[in-house]
């Protein structure tokens, strides 16, 4: 394999890039709201390729897959749970072929949005979705899987469970935080970035991260108290074009390029070793950041 793992290229003190939103994207395309994204990867296979090659075209050097909904469990809105392993399987082919031999895939894992704390699903039930989607992500050409967005410990471990006992992917897992009105940062379910990144390193997850919630500005505290908790594990941000506002009744990101990718060497001191983005970013905003992490340095 030409590109080796993930993990060795960081600790070997490269920086990677990678992709950006997925959702925005599709839109352009013209998905409807009535329509699941994920299926989009086996109805609209060339226009799901066609995104993934846009991020590296850019400079990505890894792209997600867009199976960020695709568990049984989330699918079962569209009546689609029953596709769940092809819709990830096809999922992971497009951004393979996207990708060729020399960048990475990474399989995109989100939360399914039951809470075992409220006993609206199980753990068994839980593991189960996790599975048939990590296994499917393989099978279609997933170097990695990136359980992102959680805010539930219980759940995220489940997950890199299902991934790490099922497959040979490398896994990264990623979670949302708001900071706090002491200016502190926390997830929805109260859980600080040293409890969610020692719950997950301790599950076996291989890199660390945060993802959505906040813009670059704000990811560069997170990721300093997750490195100053594990000094050796690569951390993986992926952050919006800064943080929302609304104009005109309809949610932006307002943050450019050129101004995501000024924050950029902060995030990378504080301890990054892969950076992305998330809600609001571009092929136009991973570019910006490309360019600004070659020129670190200089």
């Amino acid at each position: 394999m030409i590109r080796g793992k993930i993990t060795d290229a960081v600790k070997s003190g490269r920086i990677l890039v990678s992709d950006g939103a997925w959702g925005t994207m599709l839109q352009n395309k013209g998905l409807t709201t009535a329509e699941c994204p994920d299926e989009w990867s086996v109805s609209h296979f060339d226009i799901v390729t066609e995104i993934a090659k846009d991020y590296l075209d850019a400079g990505a050097d890894m792209v997600e897959t867009n199976s960020f909904g695709a568990t049984a469990i989330k699918l079962e809105h569209y009546g689609l749970s029953d596709r769940a392993a092809e819709i990830n399987e096809w999922a992971a082919r497009a951004s393979r072929q996207a990708a060729g031999d020399d960048r990475w895939v990474i399989g995109s894992v989100g939360p399914t949005g039951k809470m075992l704390l409220m006993e609206e699903i199980t753990e068994e039930e839980l593991y189960e979705a996790f599975k048939t989607q990590a296994v499917a992500l393989q099978a279609g050409g997933a170097d990695a899987v990136c359980i992102e967005t959680m805010s539930d410990i219980e759940e995220a471990v489940i997950a890199i469970q299902a991934a790490k006992e099922n497959t040979d992917l490398e896994i990264i897992c990623t979670f949302t935080f708001d900071r706090t009105v002491r200016g502190d940062y926390r997830t929805m379910m109260g859980v600080s970035p040293t409890a969610a990144a020692a719950a997950a390193v301790q599950a076996g997850a291989d890199m660390i991260g945060t993802n959505c919630g906040n813009g670059m500005e704000r990811m560069k505290d997170i990721v300093a108290e997750m490195r100053k908790a594990f000094p050796e594990v690569p951390i993986l941000v992926h952050a919006n074009a800064g943080l929302p506002v609304n104009e005109d009744g309809k949610v932006v990101f307002p943050q450019t390029p050129e101004e995501m990718a000024a924050l950029t060497p902060d995030v990378i001191r504080a301890g990054a070793g892969i950076v992305g983005g998330c809600c609001g970013t571009t092929p136009e905003h991973i570019n910006a950041i490309k360019y600004a992490i070659m020129n670190i340095g200089r």
